[in-house]
This record gives C-alpha cells, structure tokens and sequence, in this order.
C-alpha cells in the first residue's frame, strides 16, 4: 500500500513534528487543569484519582484499534479528527463542573490522546525509513516542546497577565486546532499495512518493551496529574505555578531529545537508558527529601533528564525486532505504555489517600529503578 505514494519528504517530517508537537501541547495544557477539577468538584485526592482512571481507560479502548485505522483511514485523516476533537476536549475540560459529566469528557480526552500517540508514531516510524537516518528523538522531542509551552504559558497567561483559566485554555485550544490544520495536508493519506490484523498482541521481546512503556508512561503521566497537585497541596505553591514542575520537567525532556541522537551515536542507547533510568530515581528522591525549592526543582529537572530518550530508543528498537512488523508492535506496544497511564492515577490517588503523597512518589522511584533492570534484559535478547 505504501508504494502507491510518492516517498515521504522534508514535508511529511515537519507535518509529523507538528502533530507530536500538538500531542505534547494538549496533555500539557491539561495538567495545570487537574488541581482546578478538584477543586471545582470538591472530591478528594483517592476520588480524584478514580476520576483521571478514565483518561486511562479511554486511551486503552483506542490505542489497539489506532493502528488498523491508520491502516484503513491513512494518518492525515486520524491525525485531523483526533487533532480537533483534542482542542475542543481540552476546553471542555476546563468548565465541566459535574461529576457525571466529567467520567465521559475524561474517556474521550484518553480515547483522542492515545489515538495521536499510535498514530503519530506509526508515521514516524515510516517517515524515518524513507529519510534513512535516525529521526526519532528529535520527533519526541516536539513533544517536549509542546509540554514546556503548554504548562509554561499557562503560567504566564494567568500570573503574568491575569487571564482567567478559561480564556487561557481556550488560547490552548485554538494553537492546538490551527497547528493541527496547518499540517494536515502534509501528514501520510496510509498509514502502514497491519496485515489483515484488526487487533495486535504484544508477544515475545515486544511484550518486555511494552513493560518498559508502561512504566514511562506513568512516571510522566504522574508528574503531569499530580505534580501540580504536589505542588500546590504538599509544598502549598500558589496555583499561578501549579503547572511549573511539569515545566521544569518538560524543558528538561526536551534539552535531552534534541540532543537524544547525538547522545546516543556517543554513549550508545544501552548506557543512554539505564543511566537515565538511575538518575531519575535520585530526581524522585530530591523531590521527596529536598529541603529546599531549588532541589525540589532539581528532582523534577533530573527525573525529565533521565526519562527523556527512554520512549523514543525503544520505538526505534522495534524496527529491529523481527517478532512483530513496525505498524502491529507501535500499537501493542503503546497500549503496553497506556496501561502506566490507566494504573498510574488510581494508584497513586490511592496511596496518598490512605498514607501520603510522599509515600505515592516513593512507588514511583521503585518503578523507575525496576525499569532499568527490565531495559538491561532487553538489550541482551536484542541484536542492534
């Protein structure tokens, strides 16, 4: 199917950076919303914690079937839909004020942002073996981008120049719907061939880098939820900077993937991810013990550092595992990844409910840890 169109350019790159670009924005600007849900329902933190358990589920029922739409629809009509209904999402998310309402938003918001994220990484991956050179962490890294801009100019938008959330999430909204036109006619009219499969599996090696996915994802899905909600309930940060740990963590994420293929060419991908892992481990430990605001800061910068090139090396891995074709193992793999973001809120939720938000975080360092031994197992059953 693919070699019925023209072969991917410089075009179809920067359209596919766009939309990781989008992607990152949205999850983003949502973050600085959670604390304000919370408090707009008046629910505490184990509630809270049920709640965002929707955006989980709602990638979960999407993320598989992503990929046989990709297959069927081609990337430029996937990527369009979930693009706008990702920015009117987003708005909505910023007035519901009932409970009942909130459960269905908070499904589709996951159901939208797991659709972009397996099928933007299916066009990546295509796009990259046509340019025949690595382009993967610099594709993340839009990601990052757009997370340092959306957390960041919420900030801005209501510290600095006083708007009301409302007015700054539907500024959000609209960069998200304009970016997401503007690269529509360059994004890929297929997307892959899934082989007749509907439905993909993770099996075999697949199913270990799933597990490595999985625990990304929720260590970010984690500082997005509930580092606002640390910040502004534990250290009692005013909710102007609600959203400037995930800011510190995202400009940390995306110094690193810009720099993630010159990295990796000098230390190799094995040394890149484990070391990372280690160093976000003692971010998480800053956050927990730093007596100070700088540290505290620190930890959130370290834990951006470490993570960074962890999700993107492992998507380039795929294209050398011979145990599923690319367009089967990006979906399996990413709902792998989405089960972090299904486990990850209700859990931590959970945890500070009944002990406390240091005791959640605490988890989330042992994860860390455990996917460095997991990423070392990997590397020895693969063959670069």
């Amino acid at each position: 199917m693919i070699q019925e169109y023209e072969k991917p350019g410089l075009a179809e790159q920067h359209a596919t950076r766009a939309i990781f670009f989008v992607g990152g924005f949205g999850a983003a600007s949502w973050a600085p919303l959670v604390p304000l849900l919370k408090a707009r329902l008046g629910i505490a933190e184990d509630v809270l914690g049920m709640l965002l358990l929707c955006i989980g589920i709602g990638s979960l029922l999407t993320m598989p079937l992503s990929g046989a739409a990709a297959v069927r629809l081609g990337c430029r009509r996937v990527l369009t839909a979930a693009g706008l209904v990702y920015g009117a999402l987003l708005l909505a998310l910023c007035t519901v004020s009932s409970f009942q309402l909130a459960i269905p938003l908070l499904l589709i918001f996951g159901a939208t942002m797991g659709c972009i994220d397996v099928v933007v990484n299916i066009q990546a991956v295509i796009v990259e073996k046509a340019a025949g050179r690595r382009l993967m962490s610099g594709m993340h890294a839009l990601w990052s981008v757009g997370g340092f801009a959306g957390a960041g100019l919420f900030g801005i938008w209501v510290g600095t120049f006083s708007l009301t959330p409302l007015a700054s999430t539907g500024i959000a909204a609209a960069v998200m719907v304009l970016v997401t036109l503007a690269a529509s006619r360059h994004l890929l009219p297929y997307g892959g061939d899934a082989g007749g499969k509907l439905l993909a599996l993770p099996k075999g090696i697949v199913t270990f880098v799933g597990i490595i996915a999985c625990i990304a994802f929720l260590v970010e899905g984690a500082i997005m939820d509930w580092g606002g909600v640390f910040l502004t309930t534990v250290r009692h940060f005013d909710m102007a900077l609600a959203g400037t740990g995930f800011t510190v963590f995202s400009a940390a994420m995306l110094t690193m993937r810009l720099l993630g293929d010159w990295t990796v060419q000098k230390l190799g991908q094995e040394r890149v991810v484990i070391g990372g892992s280690l160093l976000a481990v003692a971010g998480f430990l800053l956050i927990i013990f730093a007596p100070t605001v700088v540290l505290l800061y620190l930890g959130f910068f370290f834990i951006g550092v470490g993570c960074a090139n962890v999700v993107p090396v492992f998507f380039s891995l795929l294209g050398k595992q011979h145990v599923m074709p690319i367009s089967l193992a990006v979906p399996a793999v990413s709902t792998l990844g989405y089960l972090g973001i299904l486990m990850g809120p209700a859990a931590i939720g959970f945890i500070a409910h009944q002990t406390s938000l240091y005791a959640a975080f605490t988890l989330l360092a042992a994860l860390v840890l455990l996917q460095a031994v997991i990423a070392a197992y990997v590397y020895r059953h693969i063959v670069e």
